[in-house]
């Protein structure tokens, strides 16, 4: 219904009966008993006045806990406020204060050795020369990538020019032998001739067939595949003095043993061409002290660091089972991927052998950690900058450390520039830069 003097405004809707009953009912329960209220607090400061004996020890009972309670909520402020360091964002971050959250990690025990990185035996190889001659052509350099079975090295021999011409005249007789032998097995099964001649041509077979056998097992121990072989026959003459060397792994040049015109092969001449090694895997040779040599054991981890700041992980493959007798010291052989080539054979560093890894729940590095009065402290952030608290230390490396108590999972603290966190504990903060 529209109301001539509020405008569009509805009619107020009277209260339901229920709800005014209810209303009018606990009025007038209050004003019942508010005499009796009355009557009450009035008789308690009479029985106060008129039996101080009875109050006294009430009075004096609530006077003692609350002032008790107030002396301890004093004394946690206080405490709080010593050891609350006020910093803003901008303090923190001048300060270069760097913070961490608090949470399970694995503490190592390591030892720190010297070593002494070297190619993988397994990895080199030794480009021989099977053959008397000289050297015709080198085509790698000292440091220069190998593929395998690539051709390095071309060497004149004059062993090996026999041997091919040899074989080949060994596989031209045969060749005819076989033509000759297969007409007088034709013509004796045909009883056109006689047996006798048949089996000389069968007895000149045989032989033709052996020295080529014996030229083709001489050129085999020459080092001459059987491709080589096979394409011997399609070879021009002045090609048959040549022997090619080939890589035996893929690699680089490590070293270059001969140079060119050089004599090799001979008695008392070079033997060895190249040495290739296969540098993608190194290996490093660790001396670890005596005491320490027990704990050593196949498979643990170990890492190593080049000069420019790279860090390098890999495994221990053996540990000898005698001493050097120079040194004292046991060997300790562990390997590494060098993918990049950045290890490079020769280079003396030192490496980390991690001994022990034990698992803990809760991990701060040392750094975070300060002694003050005597106790080992961290600074836990806080809204208003951060707090000093006191922790109990367990176990320990030499990054790291457990904390048994003290600490929760998940809480944040400084990790770095913490002293002068100390520095400032107590004052007022660190002026804005």
């Amino acid at each position: 219904m529209r109301n001539e003097n509020n405008g569009d405004r509805a009619t107020p809707q009277p209260e339901p009966r229920a709800d005014r009953a209810a209303g009018n009912e606990a009025s007038r329960l209050s004003r019942r008993l508010l005499p009796v209220v009355i009557v009450v607090i009035a008789a308690s400061a009479l029985a106060a006045w008129r039996f101080p004996q009875i109050s006294a020890p009430l009075r004096s009972l609530f006077s003692r806990f609350t002032s008790e309670r107030q002396a301890a909520e004093e004394q946690v402020e206080q405490k709080t406020a010593e050891g609350l360091v006020k910093l803003t964002p901008g303090q923190i971050e001048a300060a270069k204060i760097e913070m961490a959250a608090v949470g399970p990690g694995t503490l190592r025990k390591r030892i720190v050795v010297p070593a002494a990185v070297t190619p993988d035996p397994d990895r080199v190889g030794r480009v021989a020369a099977k053959v008397a001659g000289t050297i015709a052509e080198l085509r790698k350099k000292l440091g220069g990538q190998v593929a395998l079975n690539e051709v390095i090295a071309i060497i004149d021999s004059r062993e090996v020019a026999e041997a091919k011409s040899d074989y080949l005249a060994a596989s031209v007789q045969y060749d005819l032998q076989n033509q000759l032998f297969l007409r007088e097995k034709g013509l004796f099964e045909k009883k056109i001739t006689a047996e006798q001649l048949f089996l000389k041509a069968k007895t000149a077979f045989a032989e033709a067939k052996l020295r080529l056998d014996l030229a083709r097992q001489k050129l085999a121990a020459l080092d001459l595949s059987e491709q080589e072989i096979a394409a011997l026959s399609s070879q021009p003459i002045s090609s048959l003095r040549r022997k090619e060397i080939r890589a035996p792994l893929a690699g680089r040049v490590i070293e270059r043993m001969v140079s060119l015109g050089q004599p090799v092969g001979g008695e008392g001449q070079a033997k060895e061409l190249y040495v290739l090694a296969d540098l993608s895997v190194v290996q490093a040779d660790l001396s670890a002290p005596i005491a320490d040599l027990a704990n050593v054991r196949e498979g643990q981890a170990v890492q190593i660091t080049t000069p420019d700041g790279r860090a390098f992980a890999g495994k221990v493959a053996v540990v000898s089972a005698t001493i050097t007798p120079e040194t004292r010291s046991g060997l300790v052989i562990a390997r590494f991927d060098n993918p990049d080539f950045a290890l490079r054979p020769g280079v003396l560093l030192n490496a980390e052998i991690a001994l022990e890894q034990t698992r803990v729940k809760a991990m701060i590095p040392r750094v975070a950690m300060q002694m003050i009065d005597n106790e080992p402290t961290v600074f836990v952030r806080t809204a208003e900058g951060f707090v000093k608290r006191q922790i109990k230390i367990g176990a320990s490396d030499d990054e790291s450390m457990e904390v048994t108590t003290g600490l929760t999972p998940g809480e944040t603290i400084a990790v770095s520039n913490t002293f002068v966190l100390k520095a400032e504990s107590g004052k007022s903060g660190i002026e804005e830069e």
